[in-house]
């Protein structure tokens, strides 16, 4: 872990960029399956190396599309028996029926953390098999407000530097994403209610 520092990844991004693309999605796809990798680094390299709009997108694509995998891989593997023994166990099942009841709220909120073990959560909605919808529309809100305010800074560190105002900015961008998901979660889940 200690090669993936700042400069170690920019240098390998500008020599693989001859690849265009891939090598700044495939860097955020990885987060996905070795948690120890830096997000905050990776994002800010990218958003450094590709410019602020192309870093973004290519960290968001890797990173959503790296969940989405792990997620699927384990909400297929849950329906197996030694799972479903496990799973059988009274706080277990509690875990489950609350990711399954709040699970939209809980891949959102824990999505916009720069910081922690997000595989856990993936694995954790995969195991209460959340569904894919509610499942895909969280994690793409809530990295895409995490990679946003990421690649924002990592792409104009200097200027934050000499202007902290501008963080009002991302701050601002946070709490506006919050309404609006908060939002778009309730209509999500008042039109897939099941009716009386």
């Amino acid at each position: 872990m200690s090669y993936f520092t700042e400069s170690n990844l920019e240098l390998w991004l500008e020599n693989f960029r001859s690849l265009g693309p891939l090598p700044g999605i495939l860097l955020t796809f990885l987060k996905s399956f070795i948690p120890p990798l830096p997000t905050i680094v990776i994002v800010g390299v990218n958003a450094a190396v590709y410019g602020m709009w192309p870093g973004f997108l290519y960290s968001w694509i890797g990173m959503v599309a790296g969940c989405l995998t792990t997620f699927l891989i384990v909400r297929k593997v849950s329906s197996s028996a030694f799972i479903e023994r496990w799973a059988a166990k009274p706080k277990v099942q509690r875990g489950r029926l609350w990711i399954q009841e709040n699970g939209f709220s809980y891949v959102f909120l824990l999505g916009i953390l720069p910081v922690g073990p997000f595989v856990a959560v993936n694995i954790a909605a995969g195991l209460a098999r959340m569904n894919i919808m509610s499942y895909l529309l969280a994690v793409t809100l809530g990295k895409g407000i995490m990679v946003f305010c990421v690649s924002y800074i990592g792409a104009n560190v200097s200027d934050l530097l000499s202007q902290p105002f501008k963080l009002v900015g991302v701050l601002a961008f946070i709490i506006v994403s919050l309404v609006l998901s908060r939002k778009l979660e309730s209509y999500y889940i008042r039109r897939h209610a099941p009716q009386q």
